[in-house]
C-alpha cells in the first residue's frame, strides 16, 4: 500500500531541504563537482554515440577526454591570450572613447553641455569614474572571477570528476532509477524523461548555439577589421541564451565600436552592422531550430527570475542549478496542472459522468 499524501509530502520535503541546505553550507566545496557533472551530461550523448559505433565506454570516455584536452589546449595558447588582451585594451581604451563621444556630442549638440545641465553633470562624473576606475574594474573583474574559481581546483578537479562521471554515467542512472519507491517508479521515470528532454533541449541546445554564434561573431568581426572583435563576438555568444539580448548587446557594442574606429568609412560600419543581422538569422532560422528545437518549455522570463533569485541567495553555485531546478520545476508545475485538469476538482460531476 502506497503513503499516504501527507507522509510523502514530509519525505519529499525533507529531501528538498536537504538539498537546499548542501547548496548554502556547501557551495564553494560542491562547485567543483557540480561543474563536472553538468560538462559528464553534456557529453553523455557523445559517448553514447561513440558505444553505438563500437567503443566500449571506457574507450568511448578516454578518446572524448583526448579529443577536450586538446581543445583546452589549443584554447589556453591561441584564443585565450588574446581573449584576455582585448578586454585589457577595451578597458583601457574606454576612456578615450569616452573623450571621443563626448566632443562629438559637444561640436553637434551643444545643449546638452550647458554647464547648469544635468546632462552635463552625469557625463563629467561618468567620465572621470572611468578615467579613475577603469583600471581597477578590470582587475577587480579578473580577481573577482578567480577568488570564485580558484584556478587550480578547477584544472584538477573538474576533469577528474567529469571523467569519472562520464565513464559511469549509465551506472549512477541505473542505481538511482533502483532507488525510486515502487508505487510511483513509473510516475518519476515519466517526470525525469521530461526534465532530461527540457534539459537536454535547452543546456545541450543553447550552449552549442552560443559556441556557434560566439565563434561566428568573433571570426566575421576580426575579418571585418574591428579591433576587438574577438571580445565583442565572444560577449555575445556568451550571452545568446537570453533571446535577443546578445545580439542586442553585442551589436550596440560592435556597432559603437566601428563609428569610432571606421568613422567615415560607411562601408565596414554597415559590414560590423550586417555581421549581427546575419548572425540573428543563422540563429533563428538555423541554429536554434536544430540545436534547441520549440518544445523545451522553458520561458526566457523564468529562466531570468530563476538565475536572479539562486544567484542571490546561493551566490554563482546557485546560478548554476538554477536551470535545471527551473526545468524540473517547470515539468512538475505542468505534471500538477495535467493531474488538476484530470481531477474531479477541476471537471466536476459533469466530468466524471462523461468519462
Amino acid at each position: 500500500m502506497a503513503l499516504p499524501v501527507r507522509q510523502q509530502a514530509k519525505y519529499w520535503g525533507i529531501a528538498l531541504a536537504v538539498f537546499f541546505a548542501a547548496l548554502w553550507f556547501l557551495g564553494d566545496v560542491i562547485l567543483p563537482f557540480l561543474v563536472g557533472g553538468a560538462v559528464a551530461y553534456f557529453l553523455d550523448p557523445v559517448a553514447d554515440r561513440l558505444e553505438r559505433l563500437g567503443l566500449s565506454r571506457t574507450a568511448a570516455t578516454a578518446t572524448i577526454s583526448v579529443v577536450a584536452l586538446l581543445v583546452f589546449v589549443l584554447l589556453a595558447l591561441l584564443i585565450l591570450p588574446t581573449l584576455a588582451r582585448q578586454l585589457a585594451q577595451l578597458v583601457n581604451a574606454a576612456p578615450t572613447i569616452f573623450g571621443q563621444l563626448q566632443a562629438f556630442l559637444t561640436e553637434h549638440f551643444p545643449q546638452l553641455f550647458d554647464t547648469q545641465s544635468v546632462v552635463h553633470e552625469t557625463l563629467q562624473s561618468i567620465g572621470q569614474t572611468i578615467k579613475s576606475q577603469g583600471g581597477k574594474l578590470a582587475s577587480g573583474v579578473l580577481s573577482s572571477a578567480l577568488s570564485l574559481i580558484n584556478a587550480l581546483l578547477f584544472l584538477v578537479v573538474v576533469p577528474v570528476v567529469a571523467f569519472y562521471l562520464l565513464l559511469d554515467w549509465d551506472k549512477m542512472v541505473a542505481t538511482v532509477d533502483s532507488w525510486i519507491p515502487r508505487d510511483h517508479a513509473e510516475v518519476v521515470r515519466s517526470i525525469a524523461r521530461d526534465i532530461d528532454r527540457v534539459l537536454a533541449g535547452f543546456v545541450r541546445g543553447q550552449v552549442s548555439v552560443c559556441v556557434t554564434l560566439g565563434t561566428f561573431y568573433s571570426a566575421a568581426l576580426m575579418l571585418v577589421g574591428l579591433d576587438f572583435g574577438l571580445i565583442v563576438g565572444a560577449i555575445a555568444g556568451l550571452i545568446t541564451f537570453i533571446p535577443y539580448v546578445g545580439a542586442l548587446v553585442g551589436g550596440a557594442l560592435a556597432v559603437g565600436l566601428a563609428f569610432f574606429q571606421f568613422w567615415g568609412e560607411w562601408g565596414h560600419i554597415g559590414a560590423v552592422a550586417g555581421v549581427f543581422a546575419a548572425g540573428q538569422f543563422l540563429e533563428g532560422n538555423v541554429l536554434t531550430p536544430r540545436f534547441v528545437g520549440n518544445s523545451v518549455g522553458l520561458h526566457p522570463v523564468w529562466l531570468l527570475f530563476a538565475l536572479s533569485a539562486f544567484g542571490t541567495v546561493f551566490g554563482f553555485v546557485g546560478m548554476l542549478v538554477a536551470v535545471p531546478v527551473a526545468a524540473s520545476m517547470g515539468v512538475l508545475a505542468r505534471f500538477a496542472v495535467a493531474q488538476y485538469r484530470d481531477s474531479r476538482l477541476y471537471q466536476g460531476l459533469s466530468g466524471g459522468d462523461e468519462n
